[in-house]
Formats: C-alpha cells, sequence, structure tokens
C-alpha cells in the first residue's frame, strides 16, 4: 500500500479547523459551558452601555443556548479555546443588536424608558422613590366618603336627588325652575328638606359604621 508511513501524523502543523481540544471527560458542550461562565462578567461590564442589565443578560443567554444547541449537534467549528471565546462574543453582539433594533421599532416614549440608566447600581436593588403626589391616604378618604354619600342619597325622594344633583352640577334656580316648571318656593322646600334629610343619614352611617343604611332596610335586604 503507498503513502506515508506516519500516517496521522504526516501534517500535525497544519491547522483543520475542527473542534477545541477539550479537557479530559469533556465534550465541546462543556468546554463552551466553561467559557461561557467565565466571560459572562467580562462581556456584560464591556458592553454595558449598549442595553439594560436585564437586557443584556437575556442576550447573553441566548447567545450561549444557540452556542450550546450547534455545539449538541455537532455543527459549531473552532480552532482554539480563543477563537471559542470570539464565537461566543460575537453571537453576544449579534443579539444585543438584535435587541436594540426591537427597542428603536417601538413607540418613542417607550425607547426613552427602555435607554434610561437606572438609579441603583447594576445587580443590586433599586432605589424606591416615592411619589409625593399620590397621596393615597387622602384618595382613599375621598373614596370612602363618596361611597357613604352614595348610599346615603338612596333616602331620598326622587325630587330630593333631582334639585341636590343640579345644585352640584351648578345649575342656576332661575334656569331649573324653567326647565322642569317649578315654582321658586318648591324649588326651596325640596331642596332644603333634601340636604337636611341627607345630613341626617350621614350622621347616622358615621356613629353606626357598621349598621346598614335605611335604604337597605326599605328595601328588604337588612338580614
Amino acid at each position: 500500500m503507498g503513502g506515508s508511513a506516519r500516517g496521522p501524523m504526516r501534517h500535525a502543523c497544519v491547522s483543520t479547523r475542527s473542534h477545541v481540544p477539550a479537557r479530559a471527560g469533556q465534550s465541546l458542550a462543556d468546554e463552551l459551558a466553561h467559557v461561557s461562565a467565565s466571560e459572562r462578567r467580562r462581556l456584560l461590564a464591556v458592553h454595558r452601555r449598549r442595553l439594560r442589565w436585564q437586557d443584556l443578560e437575556d442576550c447573553y443567554s441566548q447567545a450561549t443556548l444557540e452556542l450550546l444547541h450547534q455545539a449538541r449537534r455537532g455543527t459549531l467549528r473552532c480552532s482554539s479555546r480563543v477563537h471559542l471565546r470570539n464565537i461566543l462574543e460575537q453571537r453576544f453582539l449579534s443579539r444585543v443588536h438584535d435587541r436594540r433594533r426591537a427597542l428603536g421599532g417601538r413607540s418613542p416614549g417607550q425607547a426613552l424608558l427602555d435607554g434610561a440608566i437606572p438609579l441603583g447600581v447594576p445587580g443590586e436593588s433599586q432605589l424606591e422613590i416615592v411619589d409625593g403626589r399620590a397621596d393615597v391616604e387622602r384618595r382613599a378618604l375621598l373614596r370612602f366618603e363618596l361611597r357613604s354619600l352614595e348610599r346615603a342619597s338612596y333616602v331620598l325622594s326622587t325630587d330630593q336627588r333631582l334639585v341636590l344633583c343640579c345644585q352640584i352640577m351648578q345649575m342656576s334656580r332661575g334656569d331649573f325652575c324653567s326647565r322642569f316648571g317649578w315654582s321658586h318656593e318648591k324649588y326651596r322646600k325640596v331642596a332644603q328638606r333634601g340636604r337636611a334629610r341627607l345630613r341626617s343619614e350621614l350622621s347616622a352611617a358615621e356613629s353606626c359604621p357598621g349598621a346598614p343604611a335605611a335604604s337597605e332596610k326599605a328595601a328588604g335586604t337588612d338580614l
């Protein structure tokens, strides 16, 4: 038979761009996992200005998973450990650029929000800013008063509710009387009695907060 007797050692110094030499008992996927773990902090720190920290972590994880999938399928080729690190960085940058293009297609407000720099340090808990304009306690009290007023209004007659609602809407007495055909004296008496009855009902509700309203008793809901 012809050929060299040295066999596979014939071209020992020629690069064949095969799999990177792995450690003893390790596959290319295992070697890639070690490279990804060792390069993670450096790559995230180098490219921290490109995206938010959470987005950078997502892009890095996606790039690592894609390369691991190729390594297990046998389609990932590299010549050295340095080459493997470069492949990982290139894939990571590709996912970063894809993420930036996706953010650029959103609304301007969302793009500004995604590009904002957080107040805290990456990897630590973010600073919580209290909104002084929220005034949660005052809003809760106002909602409670409105609900109490709504329950108390059921004890009023239809005419009384009509007059008080129009007064809240700042409709003048002359406009109301001309529109509904009332006299000024009827308007005065109905409004006066409605306010007195509403005030009495609210006072009773405040003195006995757990007691059902008179409207509920009249409706037969006092169980």
